[in-house]
């Protein structure tokens, strides 16, 4: 019966069953049904089953022809569409020239980094090989995506969304909406990811992007393209953008449409409604948009935020008996960071709706809970041997050839990275100056930790932690002291993963490490990821139990030097 309450839910709520081809799937049935039967008769929770062909392919978003990472054929790849709990299967064929991987952003992972596919806990894909990802989507909604972690991959494209659906059991805070549409917004260059790697690798930043994609297109026509998304007259329609870009926050807007704010990175919020959103680096909103207006086309846009030059975007929005073409007058975009500060404010966590399960979200009172530690983190620019780099509290990340995750679990970590070179604050003689080291950091499991993004620079941050959801309680300029702790919201700050930060500024998250695993903080700014903006949380049970953690997968790739080495004894119950 579970299995066929998760076949109904994978319908959109207009009622027609989604072609599983449009999610990538290529099993064969008989597999499919008999994987079925064995997870029903084992009490598991549904399976959906993906097999992707990583290849490059042309495209010409921008209009000029460049190569690009496809999945199955697609730019961008297939949306991954499941519910609350399903187990989610995906057999990764490279075809590439060079190691690949792909994370899947916001999923948490519980118990299993192994599978959060960054290079700190997962060996990459080699060129002409396959490695199946099997994950849950344990006790959690919302809208996410998933994109390449390896090199400058996701310049080129791999990236799709990913959605989790509430079960049937839990109440959702508003009415099925008429269809649910996938929006990744997204700066883009016309360079190939092998020439943007090359800037960087030689010490260049890579300058200003040349312009902006959704859904891997740019309008070219004025607002004469057959329109991306329809809308019947009088329906309410759920859109779940992402911002899957490299560099640039993105404001959006809807032509003459405002929108209801309902979800954010897998939090139901308060409903407000909003003329436009600014969506950082990382970051993904769920509204509802109702067809309430004249019966004609309308301009959907997407356009850079901060930045001398704006670059702007759009794709049409049609009503399905609309007559006449959209309006040339694109909605002004906003201006400055304290309008968009503002709007960050206005975001509140829906003390009364359920999430992922039965209990009200606002049950777990995260502003009551004692503070263990607290950790501030400032992250620099500097030049090493004459080469541009990033880093956090003087230390610049490098990933070495063993995973730190594979170097831990075979007890050979003192061989690959030492832990704790980064301390809980960045010390007053550090300055600018940056040691290239992998950046480790150990942290007490179950512990409630409070964490300082300090920016000193005058360009936006965007970070993002894998393996959890963080209460975001305050972002404001200047820099942080203990007394600013009076203007926390202690009560209704949002669940989320990514956190902007603006010049000159500092925002606080707080959250229980409760995940073990190793689990990645990064920029969500590719350049700064690549050239070393990044860390790792090391989060250790001492129990070494699988009720804290599962063992390495069977089917794990093995890199570095615990390539020939015999697999430790698992852990137990």
């Amino acid at each position: 019966m579970e299995t066929q309450r998760s076949n109904e839910k994978n319908k959109p709520p207009g009622g027609k069953p989604r072609d599983s081809r449009d999610m990538g799937l290529r099993i064969p049935i008989l597999f499919l049904c008999l994987s079925a039967w064995a997870a029903v008769a084992r009490g598991e929770d549904p399976y959906l089953f993906f097999t992707w062909n990583i290849t490059y392919g042309t495209v010409s978003p921008l209009g000029v022809p460049q190569q690009a990472i496809l999945i199955n054929g697609q730019f961008p790849g297939p949306n991954i569409n499941s519910t609350s709990n399903n187990n989610v299967v995906v057999n990764v064929f490279n075809h590439l020239d060079e190691p690949f991987l792909i994370t899947w952003n916001g999923v948490q992972q519980r118990k299993n980094s192994w599978q959060d596919g960054v290079l700190g806990t997962n060996c990459p894909i080699p060129p002409g090989k396959n490695y199946t990802y099997h994950f849950q989507v344990k006790d959690q909604i919302g809208s996410y995506f998933y994109y390449p972690s390896t090199a400058v991959h996701r310049a080129a494209g791999g990236f799709g969304g990913l959605r989790i659906n509430s079960r049937l059991l839990i109440p959702v805070p508003y009415a099925d909406p008429e269809d649910d549409y996938t929006v990744l917004i997204g700066d883009w260059y016309t360079k190939s990811h092998t020439q943007l790697k090359s800037f960087l690798d030689s010490g260049r930043a890579l300058g200003r992007p040349d312009g902006v994609l959704i859904n891997g297109k740019s309008n070219k026509s004025g607002g004469k393209d057959e329109p991306l998304f329809t809308m019947k007259p009088g329906k309410t329609y759920k859109y779940r953008i992402c911002n899957v870009g490299l560099k640039n926050s993105l404001n959006f807007r809807i032509q003459d449409h405002p929108m209801k704010l309902v979800e954010m990175e897998g939090s139901h919020t308060v409903q407000n409604t909003y003329e436009s959103l600014d969506v950082h680096v990382g970051q993904c909103f769920s509204v509802l948009v109702t067809a309430d207006k004249k019966p004609k086309d309308y301009l959907m846009v997407a356009s850079t935020r901060f930045t001398k030059t704006v670059l702007t975007t759009t794709a049409v929005v049609g009503y399905t008996n609309g007559k006449g073409p959209a309006s040339p007058e694109i909605p002004a975009a906003p201006v400055g960071w304290a309008w968009s500060l503002n709007q960050f404010r206005s975001f509140r966590w829906n003390l009364t709706a359920s999430a992922a399960r039965p209990n009200p979200q606002g049950s777990y009172h995260y502003g009551q809970i004692n503070i263990t530690r607290t950790i501030k983190l400032v992250n620099s620019a500097s030049k090493v041997n004459h080469k541009l780099r990033y880093g956090i509290n003087g230390i610049s990340h490098m990933d070495p050839e063993t995973s730190l995750k594979l170097a831990q679990y075979y007890n050979v970590a003192d061989k690959v990275f030492k832990y704790d070179l980064i301390q809980d604050a960045p010390a007053a003689t550090v300055g600018d100056k940056l040691t290239v080291e992998p950046n480790v950091g150990n942290i007490t499991f179950r512990t409630f930790v409070e964490i300082i993004l300090e920016n000193h620079e005058n360009t936006i941050q965007s970070w993002h932690l894998d393996g959890y959801s963080f209460f975001a309680v305050a972002i404001e300029p200047g820099r942080w002291t203990p007394d600013k702790r009076k203007n926390y919201n202690l009560l209704d700050g949002v669940s989320r993963h990514t956190i902007q930060v603006f010049p000159k500024s500092w925002a606080a998250i707080m959250l229980t490490f409760d995940n073990a695993g190793i689990w990645n903080l990064r920029s969500e700014l590719l350049e700064r990821r690549y050239l070393g903006q990044q860390m790792y949380f090391s989060v250790l049970s001492p129990e070494r139990s699988l009720r804290d953690e599962y063992n390495i997968p069977d089917n794990a790739l093995l890199c570095g030097i615990v390539k020939d080495m015999p697999k430790p004894p698992p852990y137990s119950i």
